[in-house]
């Protein structure tokens, strides 16, 4: 539920591809306001719909605006990163579809994904079936599974979002830090696959 993660994901899906076959790639939950429990006011709506008006001006990918609608709507990303995590449990090779996914319904279908039925509906439509996924998303261990990526982002040292680090053998680098297009990524992540 981070809108320049929104923003970065025909990005990631190409960096995705050009790792395939040659490194591993992991998508590890940052969390960004995990555990919230107040409604957002006009003042967090007016500064999110700005970021949003700005990710879409920069990326070009789509937004629905009509979430700033709904003034009771909690901006908890907990429930949507344990989603992701849920995903790779089930089967890994779909957690990058299921990323999208939750991005795409949120900031382009205004879906509330915040509500289990919700994330069920998209993990059932990237292949998984809705009762395993429901099943495995409510036990208390897939809480701490999404707490584990939360703090494994931030051994790393992130402090924005998205973030793409490369490592091998204990030793990495951020190749983002911050939105950055494929085009800007490209060439570094291709000397770094080939060394």
């Amino acid at each position: 539920m981070c809108s320049w993660c929104w923003g970065f994901s025909p990005d990631l899906k190409q960096i995705a591809d050009m790792a395939q076959g040659r490194a591993q790639f992991h998508v590890v939950m940052g969390g960004l306001r995990p555990g919230t429990r107040e409604s957002w006011d006009a003042t967090m709506r007016a500064y999110i719909r700005h970021h949003w008006q700005d990710v879409a001006a920069k990326t070009g990918q789509p937004f629905n605006f009509d979430r700033f609608d709904d003034e009771d709507f909690v901006y908890d990303t907990e429930p949507a990163c344990r989603a992701v995590v849920t995903v790779r449990s089930l089967d890994p090779s779909r957690t990058l579809a299921m990323y999208e996914a939750l991005q795409r319904g949120f900031y382009a279908e205004n879906l509330d994904i915040t509500k289990t039925e919700v994330l069920a509906d998209l993990a059932q439509s990237v292949g998984l079936d809705r009762d395993r996924f429901v099943n495995l998303f409510e036990v208390p261990g897939q809480r701490q599974l999404v707490a584990a990526d939360f703090i494994r982002t931030q051994s790393f040292g992130v402090q924005g979002f998205p973030s793409l680090l490369c490592a091998e053998d204990g030793k990495y680098g951020f190749l983002a830090l911050g939105y950055r297009p494929f085009a800007a990524m490209q060439g570094d992540f291709a000397a770094w696959l080939d060394a």
